[in-house]
């Protein structure tokens, strides 16, 4: 078996439902065994209920919180993890880098070392930081040591302009719009599982199994 473990941090729900879609394809490749992991939430229940956020919360409430006990089995003990996070200033969100921060007495075992690192987002709008987000992030894979897989010209929907869609070589992302309300579409949900899938083959590859 080949581990890929989806980690992500949602507020309204749009990186949850394309975590589940990344999830969807790793679990196609044979061999794969996937499980998603959300970060824990460091807003409030007032602001959030200000954000308009507690319902969607409750969408993804039953999915397990990666807290710091479980990082050497869950982070380290993975053939590769795949991150969602919202753009935050073209950045990844204060909840993610907590958890990216956290994992220094890894990092100093080498525990990353040659393992899939991959990434994915979203943004209020079209040019809202999605690719710079992405990248970023990638520099923290590469202080880890992980091998970064993104979403080659080989998934032609983000090639896409017939409609609005995310999406980039960089990962997949989607749109939420500015008042929130645009959900991920097919074609990004397609690029997204297309990148798990993508993601596990390599793994898979890496790890000889």
């Amino acid at each position: 078996m080949v581990k890929v473990n989806v980690i992500f941090h949602s507020v309204h729900a749009h990186i949850y439902k394309m975590a589940e879609a990344v999830a969807a394809g790793a679990r196609e490749v044979e061999g794969a065994e996937v499980e998603i992991y959300q970060v824990p939430e460091t807003l409030t229940d007032e602001i959030l209920e200000k954000m308009g956020a507690i319902e969607t919360k409750k969408l993804f409430a039953h999915i397990p919180v990666l807290t710091r006990d479980m990082y050497g089995e869950v982070l380290a003990g993975a053939d590769a993890l795949i991150f969602g996070t919202p753009t935050r200033y073209g950045m990844m969100t204060a909840q993610m880098r907590a958890v990216l921060d956290g994992v220094g007495y890894l990092w100093s075992q080498d525990a990353f070392v040659g393992k899939v690192g991959s990434a994915f987002t979203s943004s209020n709008t079209q040019h809202g930081g999605q690719e710079s987000t992405i990248l970023s992030f990638h520099v923290t894979l590469l202080h880890l040591g992980m091998v970064i897989v993104g979403l080659p010209y080989a998934e032609k929907r983000q090639t896409r302009m017939d409609e609005i869609t995310g999406g980039s070589p960089y990962g997949a992302s989607t749109i939420a719009g500015e008042d929130i309300s645009r959900q991920p579409s097919e074609n990004e949900l397609e690029m997204a599982r297309y990148q798990g899938r993508h993601v596990a083959r390599i793994a898979k590859k890496i790890a000889g199994k």
